[in-house]
């Protein structure tokens, strides 16, 4: 049985019980793990190390005890929100180079020690919500931003992409921000639903075909 790991912020983590290893969240995660649990019995097991606050910096910290020990076939990625909130919110973020550049560490550390790992990389996002408004036009630039890097980083190394912003920003014409992202960020129901969607049409050729 190949393993499947998601990795990333309060997106990925979506209140699953840390002490439980095979809590998965009631988020897209979840949502992911159960399509193929019933299309695919058997054929994958799913863990979440996704927390939330996390920056890439912390991601990258605990990379041994939350990727490596746990050594998955198969890893999405989201991180990069918090690495520019934080920075103009309370000054402990990751700036755009920074962030990059532990983007680049990270997958290549992880690939490093897992030299068979598939790494899916997720977009990070913002929409204008109730967290996002009082900075929107600094959130705007910089979260874009660092979804360019993202999506730079992943073709770099050759890695599947998923780009959630211009999804959400494709979806916000047929329904309200606050549909998708309670607050600008954190989806409801229905943005859980769009990213696992979005990570399944990935997620199922990549898993199926090794």
């Amino acid at each position: 049985m190949k393993t499947f790991l998601f990795q990333g912020d309060s997106v990925t983590d979506a209140g699953r019980d840390h002490e439980n290893d095979y809590d998965l969240g009631p988020g897209y995660p979840s949502m992911v793990a159960e399509y193929f649990e019933q299309k695919y019995p058997g054929r994958l097991r799913f863990f979440n190390t996704g927390t939330s606050g996390d920056t890439s910096a912390n991601i990258y910290a605990r990379m041994g005890t939350d990727i490596l020990n746990i050594e998955p076939d198969y890893m999405s990625l989201l991180v990069g929100f918090n690495d520019y909130s934080h920075l103009i919110n309370n000054g402990d973020g990751i700036p755009s180079h920074r962030y990059e550049q532990l983007l680049c560490m990270l997958i290549e550390d992880v690939r490093q020690a897992l030299p068979r790992i598939e790494i899916i990389m997720l977009e990070p996002y913002v929409l204008k919500g109730l967290a996002t408004a009082p900075k929107w036009e600094l959130l705007n630039e910089g979260v874009r931003k660092n979804a360019s890097i993202a999506k730079r980083t992943a073709q770099k190394y050759g890695l599947p992409f998923i780009p959630l912003q211009s999804v959400f920003d494709s979806l916000c014409s047929e329904k309200p921000a606050d549909f998708w992202l309670a607050d600008g960020i954190h989806p409801t129901e229905h943005g859980h639903r769009v990213i696992a969607d979005e990570l399944i049409k990935l997620a199922e050729s990549i898993c199926l075909n090794r």
